[in-house]
């Protein structure tokens, strides 16, 4: 039978409400029931590249970067799980091929120090050490960090989720969310296709379909969703240990555990959208792309591509807070490509906000930025 009342609702399956809902229950919140239209990790989190990065341009995003590898790098003593998250530290090598772009690596590495990230600056030739197939041409420097790397989302997901059922979190999967019930200003319930769950809380984890919750709930988010593609390669030997990663010539490209390259692109003109196909132009690009930079992938065939959904802020960060408009209503939304990443720290940070006890960390990620114009600006995005 399902539970008709909870003391918290979150919304959506992914791994940032399956972080929360441990993250809650650990603290001792009962009657938690997490919502998921379809499976658990079927949107943006079972869709994303799965990369984790410590280097940053801003000092909150190196904060909660940091602060989440911590948790990676020890997840089966801190979720008490024996599911191995696959977590590969082979590091991020970051391409630079602009003065300005130098520049921008050296400001980002003064700050990253700052946190204890070990990242330094390479001379082209001194990447070669690294990767030695990489295509320097043009390439004024690089930015390394040895302790980045990559984890497998969907089993991370899953050891959050099965740490949180056995505190006694409800997980509701095959379950949409239909409306919002509000009086007076504050939340009274949440309809779903199995009944009505009654609650003055809730949580939107809804990822890219954030925005459509909030209007269920009479509130117009600041965020929307742009589909990113993805394809990856048959599996061969290991030959490419950490992310090839440029900002300014927009590719990301990594060897899985597993021996198969993920590789992607920001997208150009890709509008707002739920969109989820596959192009053929992003196939062609890509394989251009990354041929060039790593010649000897034009050996390689394609397995398959995906894509996946970006929600995105004004300012390409996170938006966790309480609404102040909807008393109970709280909201992680606009990860902007990095919700996998930041998760661990993001769920404690929602568990404080939540229980109402001063927040673990001091950032800048309400809602309310916006108009007293203290956005940050995080300069290292894909």
């Amino acid at each position: 039978m399902m539970k008709n009342k909870a003391s918290i609702v979150i919304i959506g399956g992914g791994v940032i409400g399956c972080s929360a809902a441990y993250n809650l229950s650990k603290r001792g919140l009962k009657d938690i029931v997490l919502v998921e239209k379809k499976f658990l990790a079927s949107g943006a989190t079972g869709r994303c590249g799965a990369g984790i990065r410590q280097q940053w341009g801003t000092r909150q995003n190196c904060f909660l970067a940091k602060k989440s590898m911590e948790i990676f790098e020890n997840f089966r003593d801190y979720v008490d799980t024996k599911i191995d998250i696959e977590l590969k530290q082979k590091g991020y090598l970051l391409l630079a091929y602009s003065d300005k772009e130098v520049d921008q690596f050296e400001k980002n590495i003064f700050i990253q120090h700052e946190y204890g990230i070990p990242s330094r600056i390479l001379e082209p030739e001194e990447s070669l050490e690294i990767v030695p197939f990489l295509n320097i041409e043009k390439l004024k420097a690089a930015a390394f960090c040895p302790t980045d790397g990559h984890a497998n989302p969907f089993h991370v997901t899953a050891a959050y989720a099965e740490a949180a059922k056995k505190n006694g979190v409800t997980i509701l999967k095959d379950t949409e969310v239909l409306g919002i019930n509000k009086s007076k200003g504050r939340i009274t319930g949440v309809e779903t296709s199995k009944g009505l769950i009654e609650t003055e809380k809730v949580l939107n984890a809804a990822g890219s379909w954030a925005r459509e919750i909030g209007k269920m709930a009479g509130l117009d988010l600041p965020v929307f969703s742009e589909r990113h593609e993805i394809l990856v390669t048959e599996p061969v030997n290991s030959i490419l240990d950490p992310m090839v990663m440029s900002f300014s010539y927009n590719i990301y490209c990594q060897q899985s555990p597993h021996g198969s390259f993920i590789m992607g692109y920001g997208p150009e003109n890709e509008g707002h959208n739920h969109r989820i196909n596959s192009s053929c132009n992003f196939l062609e690009n890509m394989s251009k792309k990354a041929t060039w930079l790593l010649p000897p992938l034009k050996k390689l065939r394609i397995v398959r591509q995906w894509a996946g959904s970006y929600n995105i802020s004004p300012d390409k960060q996170p938006i966790v807070c309480e609404s102040e408009e909807l008393a109970g209503f709280y909201m992680a939304i606009g990860f902007s490509g990095h919700g996998f990443m930041l998760s661990p720290a993001i769920g404690i940070y929602l568990t404080d906000l939540i229980l109402k006890e001063e927040p673990p960390f001091d950032i800048t990620v309400d809602l309310g930025r916006f108009e007293r114009r203290e956005t940050i600006s995080e300069p290292s995005v894909v």
